[in-house]
Protein backbone atom coordinates (compact mmCIF):
# COMPACT_ATOMS: atom_id res chain seq x y z
CA UNK A 1 0.00 0.00 0.00
CA UNK A 2 1.17 3.31 -0.86
CA UNK A 3 2.32 5.65 1.43
CA UNK A 4 0.96 9.09 2.62
CA UNK A 5 3.79 11.86 2.61
CA UNK A 6 4.81 13.33 6.34
CA UNK A 7 6.79 16.64 6.15
CA UNK A 8 9.92 16.42 8.05
CA UNK A 9 10.11 18.23 11.59
CA UNK A 10 11.34 22.21 10.94
CA UNK A 11 10.29 22.38 7.06
CA UNK A 12 7.64 25.04 5.96
CA UNK A 13 4.69 25.13 4.26
CA UNK A 14 4.64 25.30 0.34
CA UNK A 15 2.29 27.97 -0.09
CA UNK A 16 2.68 30.75 2.74
CA UNK A 17 5.84 29.48 4.25
CA UNK A 18 4.82 29.17 7.78
CA UNK A 19 7.00 26.97 10.04
CA UNK A 20 5.34 23.36 10.20
CA UNK A 21 5.08 20.70 12.79
CA UNK A 22 5.94 17.02 12.30
CA UNK A 23 2.94 14.94 11.24
CA UNK A 24 0.95 17.88 10.53
CA UNK A 25 -1.45 17.48 7.66
CA UNK A 26 -2.41 20.83 7.25
CA UNK A 27 -1.25 24.31 7.55
CA UNK A 28 -2.42 25.65 9.96
CA UNK A 29 -1.84 29.16 8.67
CA UNK A 30 -3.30 28.95 4.81
CA UNK A 31 -4.89 25.16 5.37
CA UNK A 32 -2.32 23.63 2.22
CA UNK A 33 -2.97 20.27 2.24
CA UNK A 34 0.30 19.11 3.07
CA UNK A 35 -0.02 15.14 1.66
CA UNK A 36 0.38 16.73 -2.12
CA UNK A 37 3.34 17.63 -1.66
CA UNK A 38 6.09 15.46 -3.39
CA UNK A 39 9.31 13.90 -2.28
CA UNK A 40 11.99 16.42 -2.66
CA UNK A 41 14.51 15.31 -5.58
CA UNK A 42 17.64 14.35 -4.71
CA UNK A 43 20.07 16.88 -4.95
CA UNK A 44 22.97 16.31 -7.86
CA UNK A 45 25.91 18.31 -8.70
CA UNK A 46 25.45 20.25 -12.20
CA UNK A 47 28.07 19.43 -14.88
CA UNK A 48 29.47 22.31 -16.59
CA UNK A 49 30.51 21.87 -20.27
CA UNK A 50 31.00 23.81 -23.36
CA UNK A 51 33.41 26.99 -23.52
CA UNK A 52 33.20 30.01 -20.71
CA UNK A 53 30.86 32.91 -20.83
CA UNK A 54 32.04 36.02 -22.83
CA UNK A 55 33.90 38.39 -20.47
CA UNK A 56 34.60 35.40 -18.06
CA UNK A 57 38.12 33.97 -17.32
CA UNK A 58 38.23 29.91 -17.85
CA UNK A 59 39.46 29.08 -14.21
CA UNK A 60 42.53 27.53 -14.42
CA UNK A 61 43.15 23.89 -13.03
CA UNK A 62 45.59 23.50 -10.53
CA UNK A 63 48.59 21.11 -10.44
CA UNK A 64 48.56 18.69 -7.51
CA UNK A 65 51.60 20.44 -6.02
CA UNK A 66 48.83 23.64 -5.56
CA UNK A 67 50.38 25.57 -8.51
CA UNK A 68 48.75 27.61 -11.16
CA UNK A 69 49.67 25.49 -13.86
CA UNK A 70 47.53 24.00 -15.93
CA UNK A 71 46.55 20.33 -15.88
CA UNK A 72 45.73 18.90 -19.58
CA UNK A 73 43.27 15.99 -18.61
CA UNK A 74 42.18 13.33 -20.99
CA UNK A 75 39.07 13.57 -22.59
CA UNK A 76 38.44 9.85 -22.32
CA UNK A 77 40.20 7.35 -19.88
CA UNK A 78 40.62 4.04 -20.61
CA UNK A 79 37.47 1.90 -19.62
CA UNK A 80 35.45 4.71 -19.35
CA UNK A 81 33.13 7.47 -21.18
CA UNK A 82 33.61 11.56 -21.09
CA UNK A 83 31.92 11.68 -17.66
CA UNK A 84 33.77 8.67 -15.65
CA UNK A 85 31.37 6.09 -16.55
CA UNK A 86 32.81 2.53 -17.33
CA UNK A 87 32.46 1.35 -20.76
CA UNK A 88 31.32 -2.24 -22.08
CA UNK A 89 34.67 -4.52 -21.97
CA UNK A 90 34.43 -5.15 -25.60
CA UNK A 91 34.93 -1.47 -26.72
CA UNK A 92 38.94 -1.06 -26.64
CA UNK A 93 41.36 1.92 -26.69
CA UNK A 94 44.44 2.05 -28.97
CA UNK A 95 47.36 4.55 -28.34
CA UNK A 96 48.67 5.84 -24.98
CA UNK A 97 46.46 4.84 -22.13
CA UNK A 98 45.59 1.78 -23.68
CA UNK A 99 45.28 -1.17 -21.19
CA UNK A 100 48.44 -3.15 -21.38
CA UNK A 101 46.91 -6.48 -21.06
CA UNK A 102 43.37 -6.19 -23.19
CA UNK A 103 41.36 -8.47 -22.41
CA UNK A 104 40.25 -10.69 -25.48
CA UNK A 105 37.58 -9.49 -28.25
CA UNK A 106 34.87 -11.15 -26.42
CA UNK A 107 32.04 -9.44 -29.44
CA UNK A 108 34.27 -8.56 -32.42
CA UNK A 109 32.33 -6.59 -34.64
CA UNK A 110 31.30 -7.81 -38.08
CA UNK A 111 33.20 -6.70 -41.34
CA UNK A 112 30.07 -4.74 -43.61
CA UNK A 113 28.20 -6.59 -46.04
CA UNK A 114 29.09 -5.66 -49.64
CA UNK A 115 25.63 -6.19 -50.87
CA UNK A 116 24.50 -4.28 -48.40
CA UNK A 117 26.49 -1.47 -49.89
CA UNK A 118 25.88 -2.01 -53.17
CA UNK A 119 22.40 -2.15 -52.40
CA UNK A 120 22.51 1.39 -50.56
CA UNK A 121 24.30 2.39 -53.46
CA UNK A 122 21.77 1.45 -55.95
CA UNK A 123 19.06 3.12 -53.84
CA UNK A 124 20.98 6.31 -54.07
CA UNK A 125 21.46 6.35 -57.32
CA UNK A 126 17.67 5.65 -58.21
CA UNK A 127 16.90 8.59 -55.77
CA UNK A 128 19.03 10.78 -57.80
CA UNK A 129 18.25 9.89 -60.85
CA UNK A 130 15.18 11.49 -62.01
CA UNK A 131 11.99 8.92 -63.39
CA UNK A 132 11.42 9.70 -67.25
CA UNK A 133 7.55 9.89 -67.99
CA UNK A 134 6.27 9.39 -71.32
CA UNK A 135 5.51 12.12 -73.85
CA UNK A 136 2.42 10.28 -75.11
CA UNK A 137 0.62 8.81 -72.07
CA UNK A 138 2.09 11.09 -69.21
CA UNK A 139 1.90 7.91 -67.06
CA UNK A 140 4.13 5.55 -68.10
CA UNK A 141 7.27 5.26 -66.93
CA UNK A 142 10.28 5.08 -69.87
CA UNK A 143 12.60 2.12 -69.82
CA UNK A 144 16.24 2.17 -70.79
CA UNK A 145 15.75 1.81 -74.47
CA UNK A 146 13.81 5.02 -74.79
CA UNK A 147 9.96 2.83 -74.91
CA UNK A 148 6.74 3.88 -72.55
CA UNK A 149 6.41 0.69 -70.44
CA UNK A 150 2.89 1.14 -69.86
CA UNK A 151 1.81 2.76 -73.97
CA UNK A 152 4.70 1.09 -75.59
CA UNK A 153 5.52 4.57 -77.56
CA UNK A 154 8.75 5.23 -79.03
CA UNK A 155 10.14 8.57 -76.85
CA UNK A 156 12.04 11.42 -78.52
CA UNK A 157 15.79 10.72 -78.76
CA UNK A 158 18.13 13.45 -79.44
CA UNK A 159 18.95 12.36 -82.62
CA UNK A 160 14.89 13.11 -83.62
CA UNK A 161 15.59 16.70 -84.67
CA UNK A 162 19.14 18.59 -84.81
CA UNK A 163 19.87 21.87 -85.95
CA UNK A 164 23.16 23.44 -86.21
CA UNK A 165 24.26 27.15 -87.11
CA UNK A 166 27.83 27.98 -87.93
CA UNK A 167 28.84 31.32 -89.25
CA UNK A 168 27.38 31.22 -93.15
CA UNK A 169 26.35 27.49 -93.05
CA UNK A 170 23.57 25.76 -91.30
CA UNK A 171 21.75 22.01 -91.34
CA UNK A 172 18.73 20.74 -89.75
CA UNK A 173 17.90 17.02 -89.26
CA UNK A 174 14.26 15.59 -88.52
CA UNK A 175 13.03 12.43 -88.02
CA UNK A 176 10.31 12.28 -89.95
CA UNK A 177 6.73 11.29 -89.62
CA UNK A 178 6.98 7.19 -90.91
CA UNK A 179 10.30 6.18 -89.35
CA UNK A 180 10.98 5.30 -85.09
CA UNK A 181 14.62 7.09 -85.51
CA UNK A 182 16.78 9.69 -86.85
CA UNK A 183 19.10 7.42 -89.08
CA UNK A 184 20.56 10.81 -90.83
CA UNK A 185 23.66 12.84 -89.96
CA UNK A 186 25.57 15.94 -90.58
CA UNK A 187 28.54 17.84 -89.54
CA UNK A 188 29.03 20.93 -90.95
CA UNK A 189 32.14 23.27 -90.29
CA UNK A 190 34.17 26.61 -91.24
CA UNK A 191 37.76 27.05 -91.75
CA UNK A 192 40.95 28.71 -93.63
CA UNK A 193 42.85 27.97 -96.35
CA UNK A 194 46.53 29.30 -96.14
CA UNK A 195 46.11 32.38 -97.64
CA UNK A 196 43.72 33.46 -94.85
CA UNK A 197 40.63 32.91 -97.51
CA UNK A 198 37.49 31.69 -95.91
CA UNK A 199 36.18 27.52 -96.32
CA UNK A 200 32.87 26.13 -95.65
CA UNK A 201 31.66 22.76 -95.74
CA UNK A 202 28.68 20.53 -95.14
CA UNK A 203 28.74 16.70 -94.74
CA UNK A 204 25.04 15.18 -95.08
CA UNK A 205 25.09 11.24 -94.26
CA UNK A 206 21.65 8.54 -94.82
CA UNK A 207 22.14 5.52 -92.69
CA UNK A 208 21.00 2.57 -95.45
CA UNK A 209 17.92 0.82 -92.90
CA UNK A 210 18.46 -2.62 -94.47
CA UNK A 211 22.20 -2.30 -92.90
CA UNK A 212 22.57 -3.16 -89.14
CA UNK A 213 23.35 0.05 -86.92
CA UNK A 214 22.54 2.46 -89.72
CA UNK A 215 22.33 5.52 -87.34
CA UNK A 216 25.75 4.69 -86.05
CA UNK A 217 27.36 4.63 -89.60
CA UNK A 218 25.96 8.08 -90.48
CA UNK A 219 27.14 9.20 -87.48
CA UNK A 220 30.31 7.97 -87.73
CA UNK A 221 31.03 8.90 -91.61
CA UNK A 222 29.97 12.39 -91.41
CA UNK A 223 32.39 13.07 -88.13
CA UNK A 224 35.35 11.43 -89.91
CA UNK A 225 34.70 12.98 -92.98
CA UNK A 226 34.42 16.55 -91.80
CA UNK A 227 37.65 15.82 -89.46
CA UNK A 228 39.82 14.98 -92.44
CA UNK A 229 38.83 18.17 -94.40
CA UNK A 230 39.32 20.23 -91.15
CA UNK A 231 42.87 19.13 -91.68
CA UNK A 232 43.34 19.07 -95.01
CA UNK A 233 42.07 22.26 -96.52
CA UNK A 234 44.46 24.37 -94.01
CA UNK A 235 47.21 22.57 -95.50
CA UNK A 236 46.85 23.30 -99.14
CA UNK A 237 45.31 20.62 -100.32
CA UNK A 238 43.19 21.21 -103.24
CA UNK A 239 39.76 20.89 -102.13
CA UNK A 240 38.67 18.58 -104.57
CA UNK A 241 41.52 16.33 -103.58
CA UNK A 242 40.89 16.93 -99.90
CA UNK A 243 37.10 15.86 -100.59
CA UNK A 244 38.33 12.47 -102.22
CA UNK A 245 40.49 12.03 -98.82
CA UNK A 246 37.52 12.89 -97.03
CA UNK A 247 35.52 10.34 -98.16
CA UNK A 248 37.86 7.18 -98.12
CA UNK A 249 37.95 8.35 -94.90
CA UNK A 250 34.50 8.38 -93.92
CA UNK A 251 34.23 4.86 -95.37
CA UNK A 252 37.01 3.58 -93.05
CA UNK A 253 35.50 4.63 -90.06
CA UNK A 254 32.07 3.06 -91.34
CA UNK A 255 33.85 -0.09 -92.09
CA UNK A 256 35.48 -0.51 -88.12
CA UNK A 257 32.21 -0.35 -86.98
CA UNK A 258 31.54 -3.88 -88.67
CA UNK A 259 34.39 -4.86 -86.47
CA UNK A 260 33.12 -4.35 -83.20
CA UNK A 261 32.55 -7.30 -81.10
CA UNK A 262 28.79 -7.91 -79.74
CA UNK A 263 27.23 -4.91 -81.69
CA UNK A 264 25.62 -6.36 -84.51
CA UNK A 265 22.28 -6.92 -83.20
CA UNK A 266 22.05 -3.94 -81.03
CA UNK A 267 19.09 -2.48 -82.76
CA UNK A 268 17.21 -5.36 -84.22
CA UNK A 269 17.30 -9.04 -83.73
CA UNK A 270 15.16 -10.01 -86.59
CA UNK A 271 17.48 -8.20 -88.81
CA UNK A 272 19.96 -9.29 -91.27
CA UNK A 273 23.59 -8.90 -89.97
CA UNK A 274 24.63 -6.79 -93.17
CA UNK A 275 27.53 -5.02 -92.16
CA UNK A 276 26.75 -0.83 -90.89
CA UNK A 277 26.62 1.46 -94.15
CA UNK A 278 25.38 4.82 -95.09
CA UNK A 279 25.33 7.19 -98.11
CA UNK A 280 27.38 10.36 -98.32
CA UNK A 281 27.29 13.79 -99.88
CA UNK A 282 29.51 16.81 -99.27
CA UNK A 283 30.24 20.46 -99.99
CA UNK A 284 32.83 22.80 -99.95
CA UNK A 285 33.15 26.40 -101.00
CA UNK A 286 36.46 28.04 -100.56
CA UNK A 287 38.25 29.85 -102.68
CA UNK A 288 35.73 30.77 -105.50
CA UNK A 289 35.35 26.87 -106.35
CA UNK A 290 32.40 24.69 -105.42
CA UNK A 291 33.54 20.96 -104.85
CA UNK A 292 31.10 18.41 -104.25
CA UNK A 293 31.99 14.35 -103.64
CA UNK A 294 29.30 11.71 -102.68
CA UNK A 295 28.54 8.10 -102.73
CA UNK A 296 25.29 7.05 -102.93
CA UNK A 297 21.92 8.93 -103.43
CA UNK A 298 22.43 11.81 -101.38
CA UNK A 299 22.27 14.90 -103.32
CA UNK A 300 23.50 18.40 -103.99
CA UNK A 301 22.01 20.78 -105.91
CA UNK A 302 22.66 24.74 -106.89
CA UNK A 303 20.45 27.42 -106.52
CA UNK A 304 21.13 30.33 -107.77
CA UNK A 305 20.18 33.79 -105.68
CA UNK A 306 18.83 35.34 -109.16
CA UNK A 307 16.26 33.30 -110.26
CA UNK A 308 15.86 33.96 -113.49
CA UNK A 309 19.02 31.89 -114.36
CA UNK A 310 18.41 27.92 -114.40
CA UNK A 311 19.22 26.17 -111.51
CA UNK A 312 20.75 22.40 -111.20
CA UNK A 313 21.50 19.26 -109.66
CA UNK A 314 25.59 18.71 -108.89
CA UNK A 315 25.48 14.65 -108.39
CA UNK A 316 24.45 11.91 -109.80
CA UNK A 317 23.07 8.88 -107.90
CA UNK A 318 24.80 5.73 -107.39
CA UNK A 319 20.94 4.16 -107.98
CA UNK A 320 19.17 1.33 -109.89
CA UNK A 321 17.35 4.06 -111.59
CA UNK A 322 20.19 5.97 -112.44
CA UNK A 323 21.77 2.93 -113.97
CA UNK A 324 18.35 2.18 -115.89
CA UNK A 325 18.43 5.76 -117.54
CA UNK A 326 22.24 6.17 -117.89
CA UNK A 327 22.30 2.75 -120.12
CA UNK A 328 19.14 3.83 -121.41
CA UNK A 329 17.02 1.68 -120.52
CA UNK A 330 14.40 3.52 -118.85
CA UNK A 331 13.46 7.20 -118.92
CA UNK A 332 13.76 8.98 -115.84
CA UNK A 333 10.09 9.51 -115.32
CA UNK A 334 9.16 5.50 -115.66
CA UNK A 335 12.74 5.16 -113.78
CA UNK A 336 11.80 7.27 -110.54
CA UNK A 337 8.62 5.27 -110.43
CA UNK A 338 9.31 1.74 -110.17
CA UNK A 339 9.93 0.33 -106.97
CA UNK A 340 13.69 -0.62 -107.62
CA UNK A 341 14.47 2.85 -107.87
CA UNK A 342 16.32 3.54 -104.95
CA UNK A 343 18.26 0.66 -104.68
CA UNK A 344 21.22 1.68 -104.23
CA UNK A 345 24.61 0.56 -106.03
CA UNK A 346 27.16 2.78 -104.03
CA UNK A 347 27.37 3.06 -100.30
CA UNK A 348 29.94 3.37 -97.42
CA UNK A 349 30.35 -0.34 -95.60
CA UNK A 350 32.29 -3.09 -95.22
CA UNK A 351 30.69 -4.97 -97.76
CA UNK A 352 30.01 -2.42 -100.53
CA UNK A 353 31.47 -3.78 -103.67
CA UNK A 354 34.10 -1.37 -104.52
CA UNK A 355 34.63 2.66 -102.79
CA UNK A 356 34.18 4.77 -105.82
CA UNK A 357 34.47 8.22 -104.74
CA UNK A 358 32.71 10.74 -106.68
CA UNK A 359 33.60 14.27 -107.01
CA UNK A 360 33.07 17.60 -109.31
CA UNK A 361 34.26 20.98 -109.34
CA UNK A 362 32.39 24.08 -110.15
CA UNK A 363 33.01 27.80 -110.41
CA UNK A 364 29.72 29.50 -110.51
CA UNK A 365 29.69 33.13 -112.42
CA UNK A 366 26.90 34.13 -109.39
CA UNK A 367 26.15 33.81 -106.31
CA UNK A 368 23.87 31.33 -104.84
CA UNK A 369 23.25 28.32 -102.55
CA UNK A 370 24.43 24.89 -102.19
CA UNK A 371 21.04 22.12 -100.85
CA UNK A 372 22.93 19.45 -99.66
CA UNK A 373 20.29 16.46 -98.40
CA UNK A 374 19.21 13.14 -98.31
CA UNK A 375 16.43 11.57 -100.41
CA UNK A 376 13.82 12.12 -97.75
CA UNK A 377 13.59 15.63 -98.76
CA UNK A 378 14.63 15.56 -102.58
CA UNK A 379 11.92 12.88 -102.88
CA UNK A 380 9.22 15.94 -102.44
CA UNK A 381 11.41 18.03 -104.60
CA UNK A 382 13.45 15.83 -107.57
CA UNK A 383 14.25 18.40 -110.23
CA UNK A 384 16.28 20.92 -110.12
CA UNK A 385 13.54 23.34 -110.98
CA UNK A 386 11.18 21.42 -107.75
CA UNK A 387 14.30 22.34 -105.45
CA UNK A 388 14.61 25.26 -106.53
CA UNK A 389 11.10 26.54 -106.15
CA UNK A 390 11.12 25.32 -102.24
CA UNK A 391 14.19 27.35 -101.34
CA UNK A 392 13.60 30.55 -100.17
CA UNK A 393 14.59 33.33 -102.07
CA UNK A 394 16.84 34.76 -98.61
CA UNK A 395 18.56 31.47 -98.30
CA UNK A 396 22.18 33.12 -99.04
CA UNK A 397 21.13 35.62 -95.75
CA UNK A 398 19.31 33.20 -93.69
CA UNK A 399 20.38 29.41 -94.36
CA UNK A 400 19.10 28.05 -91.18
CA UNK A 401 16.06 29.35 -91.61
CA UNK A 402 15.86 28.13 -94.90
CA UNK A 403 16.95 24.64 -93.67
CA UNK A 404 13.88 24.56 -91.50
CA UNK A 405 11.77 25.68 -94.33
CA UNK A 406 12.96 22.63 -96.66
CA UNK A 407 12.71 20.42 -93.78
CA UNK A 408 8.98 21.53 -93.18
CA UNK A 409 8.56 21.21 -97.04
CA UNK A 410 9.47 17.64 -96.85
CA UNK A 411 7.42 16.76 -93.56
CA UNK A 412 4.19 18.71 -95.34
CA UNK A 413 4.71 16.22 -98.05
CA UNK A 414 4.08 13.12 -95.65
CA UNK A 415 7.32 12.81 -93.96
CA UNK A 416 8.01 8.93 -95.29
CA UNK A 417 11.88 9.10 -94.29
CA UNK A 418 14.20 10.46 -92.28
CA UNK A 419 15.36 14.36 -93.79
CA UNK A 420 18.33 16.26 -93.65
CA UNK A 421 19.46 18.97 -95.18
CA UNK A 422 22.64 22.02 -95.17
CA UNK A 423 22.20 25.41 -96.89
CA UNK A 424 25.68 26.38 -98.00
CA UNK A 425 26.02 30.19 -99.43
CA UNK A 426 28.32 30.94 -102.15
CA UNK A 427 29.25 34.29 -102.76
CA UNK A 428 31.32 35.03 -105.97
CA UNK A 429 34.44 36.93 -104.87
CA UNK A 430 34.01 40.49 -106.02
CA UNK A 431 36.29 41.71 -109.16
CA UNK A 432 39.82 42.11 -108.30
CA UNK A 433 39.99 39.58 -105.15
CA UNK A 434 40.98 36.58 -107.36
CA UNK A 435 41.29 32.67 -106.45
CA UNK A 436 43.62 30.83 -104.61
CA UNK A 437 42.88 27.57 -107.09
CA UNK A 438 42.84 29.13 -110.92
Amino acid sequence: MAQMHQPAAGSTCPGCAEPLESGDLYCGACGYDLSAVPEPPVDTPTVVMGSPVAGEAWPAARGADGSGAAVHLPTDLPGTDSGGTPLPSHVRFDGPGADPDPEPEEYPLPAPDPRAAGAAEEQATHVSTPVKVCVACRAGRVDEDGYCENCGHAQPRERDHMEQELGPVAAVSDRGLRHHRNEDAFAVSTTALPDGSPAVVAIVCDGVSSATRPDDASAAAAARANESLLQALPQGTHPQQAMHEAIVAAAEAVNSLAAEPGTAMEHDPHRHQNAPACTLVGAIAAGGLLVVGWVGDSRAYWVPDDRTTPPARLTEDDSWAAQMVAAGLMSEADAYADERAHAITGWLGADAYELDPHTASFKPDRSGVVVVCTDGLWNYAEGAEEMAGAVPADAAERPLHSAQVLVGHALDGGGHDNVTVAVVPFAVPLPGAGSAYN
